[in-house]
């Protein structure tokens, strides 16, 4: 067990939005089912992976998280590079983290692959008494962009699980349905050296094995 060749597929997935909306508990949930109260801002770029299985297949999934805050926005490009995935969160109490999807929407299709499979997550249901965005308005929008949707707690741990692994499986769908271009097949590596979507696969197979 633990060896590189105990998954069929690795998917790059990335966390935006604004400070603050839980992107960090979001992530630890996930991948460690932890939640941390006093989670301080995130410095920079972290990233955490879990495997899972979906349909019957073995996934990785690599989990990156970044600060919302202006002054790191200089490492997007570098963070977007290779994502199949991204959740864009926003806090259900806080309208303004939700008037900010749309930029982020924006950012993330001027630097990501354009067939990336894009969640949008309304996070902190917990605090339902001070809920500011309406279902059903973030639903439509959405539906609009195409965005897949869906509310969370990172909290209470509600819909995280559901909201990873459905992305995980759009991911999925859209490599197996052979959706996605070749370009962004090449970002999403197989176990297999050998079925890598690249043209040197003879010296792929040579310069993989001495890493």
């Amino acid at each position: 067990m633990g060896s590189e060749e105990d998954y069929n597929f690795v998917f790059k997935v990335v966390l935006i939005g604004e400070s603050g909306v839980g992107k960090s508990n979001l992530l630890s949930r996930f991948t460690k089912n932890e939640f941390n109260h006093d989670s301080r801002t995130t410095i920079g770029v972290e990233f955490s992976t879990r495997t899972v299985q979906i349909n019957g297949l073995t996934i990785k999934a690599q989990i990156w998280d970044t600060a919302g805050l202006e002054r790191y926005r200089a490492i997007t490009s570098a963070y977007y590079r290779g994502a199949v995935g991204a959740l864009l969160v926003y806090d259900i109490s806080k309208h303004l983290t939700y008037e900010c999807v749309e930029r982020w929407l924006k950012e993330l299709y001027d630097h990501a692959d354009a067939h990336i499979v894009v969640m949008l997550v309304g996070n902190k249901t917990d605090l339902v008494s001070l809920r500011a965005v309406p279902t059903e308005e973030a639903k439509d929008f959405a539906e609009k962009k195409g965005l897949l949707f869906m509310e969370t707690s990172a909290l209470e741990s509600t819909n995280v699980e559901t909201a990873f692994n459905n992305v995980l499986a759009e991911i999925h769908r859209k490599v197996a349905s052979k959706e996605v271009t070749r370009g962004s097949i090449s970002a999403v590596s197989l176990s297999n050296p050998n079925a890598i979507a690249g043209e040197n696969k003879e010296e792929k197979k040579a310069c993989c094995r001495n890493v």
